[in-house]
């Protein structure tokens, strides 16, 4: 018999594991369940991710239009004039200051800015520069026969005095100039060298002569003023004489009576080729040219080609050029003004270029004037290469490594209001290059594009080594009128009156310390009389 309460106990017991079986059976299910979903969002994460990389992005697309205009200043704007305390220059100086810049037009113009800021760095007088023009133009046209001379001086009579020759002094009953002494500035040299070592010399000698003068002061310095101070002579100081101003004016206006030009900055050419070591494609009589010319011009080191070209070391060929532009979308009515020299390897090198772009034009065939036709390759032809593609809607330098004329033109043209320029990636351009003469041609243009549209083309921008301040002076070189940074914000409007009554003042000062100095020797040349008078009456 059972006894009482047992049968109820039995059915309880039953019903515990009935239903502990029913939630077992629910968490392996649920279990089952979290399983399978994580499973299928892991294969759908995988599988969409798979999708986005094996479908290919859709073709990017640069507007020509938008090219022919200005890039975006994002609220920049140029201006070099000195935004905190800049008193004009001393009355009297430390001594006078010669330079001599050698090398092209371009690499003197920044010794030029260069020699103006060591001038104020020392407190001296610059003496108007010497252009080292014989031995790479065999030119002998000097600062006078390029720069406008007065605008010169007179454009930088708030930061350093400038006088065209140091004047005689009279000695001892004749009159002599003051002899230089010469040095010569290290690469790059600092700061501190200008204020101890040239300027002991300086004192000591009255004058120096620092010969050569290419790259003798470091670009990047620490002092926005000064870097300021070589924005207002290079963008505003050095203007090239009126002559040379009109023809270059001249030949924009007939290039753009047909609408808009290109310029572009060929450097296809023996000294930039031997420089780079990129022989290959040439004749063995051509490769020997270039070899001899790295020879006797370059330090030696081994070369090869097939390296050089595979990481954007060589100059694009004018062929290269031409396939980059057509990838980007220009066509066979694009104006293009070619600034060369001679072209090294000759016209079968121009002909897939010219059958591409046949408009195109030099300053020679736009302006068959005989002053350009006698200076192509002189100081002249230089110049009016340098305004022509300073004012072209767009600019593109091929080679803009160790070349002076694409990174000056590249910074002004920056500074001038933010004008397009084309920069080829010549290391991302390489391979594409290289995979189209193996053949490989499907997606090629398409390619180029991308490569293409990562470059800057003429805004504001970060400057990074090893690009020059010539060729990249934001910002200190620039301001925004509502800028949230106080170092950014532009001067006040009237800054130049500002600078204007400080020389007006300092030269009033002068001229009453010079007064008081006439009346005191006026005072002692009467009291001298009157005790010379004195002693004679004395003497009687």
């Amino acid at each position: 018999m059972r006894r009482a309460g047992e049968g109820i106990m039995v059915n309880r017991s039953s019903y515990n594991r009935h239903h502990l079986k029913k939630i077992k059976g629910f968490l392996i299910r649920f279990k089952i369940t979290a399983i399978l979903i994580v499973v299928l969002i892991i294969y759908f994460v995988f599988f969409a991710s798979k999708i986005n990389h094996v479908q290919p992005e859709s073709p990017p697309e640069i507007s020509v239009q938008k090219l022919w205009g200005t890039v975006d200043s994002n609220g920049w704007r140029p201006s070099s004039t000195p935004r905190s305390n800049w008193p004009p220059p001393p009355n009297e100086s430390n001594g006078f200051l010669r330079v001599r810049c050698n090398g092209g037009l371009n690499q003197q113009r920044t010794a030029i800015c260069n020699a103006v800021l060591a001038a104020r760095i020392m407190n001296a007088t610059l003496v108007l520069p010497e252009l080292d023009t014989n031995s790479y133009w065999h030119d002998d046209s000097g600062f006078q026969g390029i720069y406008d001379v007065d605008y010169f001086i007179t454009s930088l009579r708030y930061d350093v005095r400038v006088v065209e020759s140091i004047p005689e002094i009279r000695k001892h009953g004749r009159t002599k100039k003051i002899k230089s002494f010469q040095l010569r500035p290290p690469r790059d040299a600092p700061i501190s060298w200008y204020t101890t070592v040239a300027l002991e010399k300086m004192k000591e000698h009255g004058a120096i002569y620092l010969t050569p003068f290419s790259h003798r002061l470091a670009e990047e310095i620490d002092n926005p003023e000064y870097q300021r101070l070589r924005c207002r002579v290079n963008y505003h100081a050095l203007r090239f004489k009126p002559h040379i101003m009109q023809l270059s004016q001249s030949i924009v206006a007939k290039l753009r009576s047909q609408g808009h030009f290109m310029s572009i900055h060929l450097r296809f050419e023996k000294d930039m080729l031997s420089f780079a070591g990129c022989f290959d494609i040439f004749t063995p009589h051509e490769q020997k040219i270039l070899m001899k010319y790295r020879k006797e011009n370059f330090a030696d080191k081994k070369l090869v080609y097939s390296e050089r070209r595979a990481i954007g070391k060589c100059p694009l060929t004018p062929e290269e050029v031409g396939l980059v532009l057509r990838a980007m979308g220009f066509n066979n009515s694009t104006r293009i003004y070619l600034a060369a020299g001679e072209l090294f390897g000759g016209e079968r090198f121009m002909k897939p270029f010219r059958a591409m772009f046949p408009l195109l034009e030099n300053h020679s065939t736009v302006d068959s004037s005989s002053e350009l036709t006698d200076n192509t390759q002189g100081l002249l032809g230089s110049a009016v290469d340098y305004m022509v593609c300073l004012l072209s809607d767009i600019f593109m330098p091929t080679y803009d490594g160790p070349s002076n004329f694409a990174n000056n033109l590249l910074g002004h043209r920056l500074y001038y209001g933010f004008r397009t320029n084309i920069r080829p990636d010549r290391k991302g351009l390489a391979p594409l290059f290289i995979k189209r003469e193996a053949g490989h041609v499907d997606g090629f243009e398409e390619a180029v594009r991308r490569v293409m549209m990562k470059t800057n083309f003429g805004g504001p921008h970060k400057r990074v080594s090893p690009e020059s301040f010539y060729t990249n002076s934001w910002p200190e070189c620039f301001c925004q009128v509502s800028g949230s940074n106080p170092d950014d914000r532009c001067p006040a409007d009237n800054m130049m009156e500002i600078l204007e009554g400080e020389l007006q003042r300092d030269m009033t000062n002068v001229t009453t310390s010079i007064a008081a100095m006439k009346r005191g020797l006026l005072t002692l040349t009467i009291e001298s009389e009157v005790l010379t008078t004195k002693y004679e009456a004395y003497d009687e």
